[in-house]
């Protein structure tokens, strides 16, 4: 819809031509039986109220996201965007990563045109969202650009971002330089930028490849190769950004602290300790539900052990 918004002033120059050339010629003053207007305005008319549905219609997408956003939040899910030149691989990563059967990768820019959201674990069993954004592309037409920022406003309210870069590509260095030139037109915050890790895909394709710059994830999708580092990395940027913590409490078991751990934060294993009526519980919890926990329960709330 965003691209058909932009396609209207092209359209408009068109129908002016058509209209200029008519009038040389003589006959574009001619109307259409009954209606009063013009084949030339017309098609104006005709052009303008497409223009206002489209904009209605994009007003309302946007409010439903800015709900979704908001229920993201709400929940405390993490958010990860995973960004990169079209066609680099980013469904394909993401889909490695979450195991989705639904999702439909497809070798060919702009497969993806819009953004949808993922549900993946982290090894600590942590569930988080993975974006998969637009394309990105150099000398987009002024026109577009409007149009592509507004596809990517999802990106300023992630926690992590994930740059992707087709290594296999013979201009992936300038493709890389393309997408961190966007990333910074779209005014994010610095230290989301700052943080985003930088993931060379389709290294199954170039035999023996090690990524240049130290940071750098060699990952293959197809393979499998760097998966297991691609999902410590981000763990560990995503615990960081998001100020959750890997904790082992001392559990009283038969009453409400389990179950409120269970509800509240992702409990990754309970060792029942030898009295039998105890247990260490550890946890991946936020720093503002740790302080609930202990407000709720502070004579059975020890100080915790921190991994």
């Amino acid at each position: 819809m965003q691209l058909a918004l932009a396609e209207i002033p092209l359209l408009r120059s068109s129908v002016n031509t058509d209209s200029g050339q008519q009038d040389q010629q003589g006959w574009g003053s001619r109307y259409i039986m009954g209606s009063g207007e013009s084949p030339t305005e017309l098609r104006a008319r005709a052009l303008r109220d497409r223009e206002l549905r489209l904009r209605r219609v994009l007003e309302r997408l946007r409010d439903k996201r800015r709900l979704m956003r908001k229920e993201r939040v709400r929940r405390e899910f993490p958010v990860v965007s995973v960004v990169g030149y079209t066609n680099c691989g980013k469904t394909t990563l993401i889909q490695a990563l979450t195991g989705e059967a639904a999702l439909q990768p497809r070798d060919q820019p702009f497969a993806t045109l819009d953004v949808t959201v993922h549900a993946g674990l982290l090894p600590s069993r942590l569930r988080i969202l993975y974006v998969d954004t637009i394309g990105f592309l150099s000398q987009l037409p002024h026109s577009l650009i409007h149009a592509f920022s507004a596809t990517l406003e999802d990106v300023a309210y992630s926690d992590v971002l994930v740059h992707v870069t087709d290594v296999s590509h013979p201009d992936a260095e300038l493709q890389k330089a393309t997408v961190l030139s966007t990333l910074r037109g779209l005014h994010l915050p610095p230290a989301l930028l700052e943080s985003a890790l930088e993931v060379h895909s389709k290294v199954d394709l170039v035999p023996g490849y090690t990524p240049p710059c130290s940071g750098a994830l060699a990952v293959s999708a197809i393979s499998g190769r760097g998966l297991d580092e691609l999902k410590a990395a981000l763990e560990a940027s995503v615990l960081r950004a998001t100020g959750r913590q890997v904790l082992t409490l001392c559990v009283r078991l038969g009453g409400p602290q389990l179950g409120w751990l269970y509800k509240e934060a992702v409990v990754q294993q309970v060792q029942e300790l030898p009295e039998g009526d105890a247990a260490h519980v550890t946890v991946v919890i936020t720093q503002a539900a740790y302080g609930r926990f202990r407000k709720l329960f502070p004579i059975d709330a020890p100080s915790a052990l921190p991994h």
